[in-house]
This record gives C-alpha cells, sequence and structure tokens, in this order.
C-alpha cells in the first residue's frame, strides 16, 4: 500500500471520532469536523475516514443501515438498538477461543471476529412501555 502522508485534515477527523463515545456515523464525523474547519469538504472527511481505516487507526463498524466509526481498537463486541439506531460497546471480555475454534474446524488463519447484538436499548423500552400504557387506557 502507497505511504499515505498524514495531513491536518486527516488528524483532524482522526482527533473528532477518538473524542466521541458513540459510534459516530460519516455524516456525524463530518457535521463535528466541519464545525471545527468550514473549509473542510464531505469528500475530504469521508476519504480520510478509509485512509484511517485502512491504516489501523480507526474501526469501522459494519450494520446494515450505515457504517460507524470508532477511534477504539481494543477488540470488543457492539450492541445496535433496532429502533432508534444507538450503537455501543458491549462490556464483555472478547473470546478469542472462539478464533481459535474456528481456526481449528475451518484451517482457516483467523484474525478476530465482529459480533453485533441487535435489540431495543433501555430508553426505546421505555418509550414502548409508556406507548402500550396509554394504547391500553384509550381502549
Amino acid at each position: 500500500m502507497k505511504q499515505q502522508r498524514n495531513t491536518r485534515q486527516r488528524q483532524l477527523v482522526l482527533d473528532t471520532v477518538r473524542a466521541r463515545f458513540d459510534h459516530p456515523s460519516a455524516d456525524q464525523i463530518y457535521l463535528d469536523v466541519r464545525a471545527l474547519n468550514n473549509k473542510i469538504s464531505r469528500g475530504t472527511v469521508y476519504r480520510n475516514l478509509n485512509v484511517l481505516v485502512q491504516q489501523g487507526e480507526v474501526l469501522q463498524v459494519k450494520l446494515a443501515h450505515t457504517d460507524r466509526y470508532e477511534g477504539h481498537l481494543y477488540k470488543h463486541y457492539h450492541l445496535v438498538c433496532q429502533k432508534c439506531g444507538a450503537v455501543c460497546d458491549v462490556p464483555l471480555p472478547y473470546r478469542s477461543e472462539m478464533d481459535e475454534l474456528t481456526a481449528q474446524k475451518t484451517g482457516y488463519t483467523i484474525h478476530g471476529h465482529r459480533t453485533v447484538f441487535e435489540g431495543l436499548c433501555p430508553e426505546c423500552q421505555q418509550t414502548r412501555q409508556q406507548q402500550s400504557e396509554i394504547d391500553s387506557v384509550d381502549h
């Protein structure tokens, strides 16, 4: 791979991703970067995100509707709310024995695995419960 020089724009994108803990989308990162530098283009932010992912400086969390990014590079799992789209880290340790077992069973060289749990976040559960209570009163 061609050596990429570290530009001010790339550093700004990296700092922005690392400052957030909510797994922002590329558009959210663009808006944050744009607030700091109104001359930076959407294309520049997207290009630099791709370079940072390729360089291993940023993780890309691939989801069904949009990719999310994070600057925390340790191996871990994610939770996604199927209603509001919130993404957060799972507070459980990474299971490296799954990598070893998969390698033994398949003959692949395993570098890691990604797991995304899907469900409803506590806030959406509460909203759903409140809506159910309102609906039961109305009938």
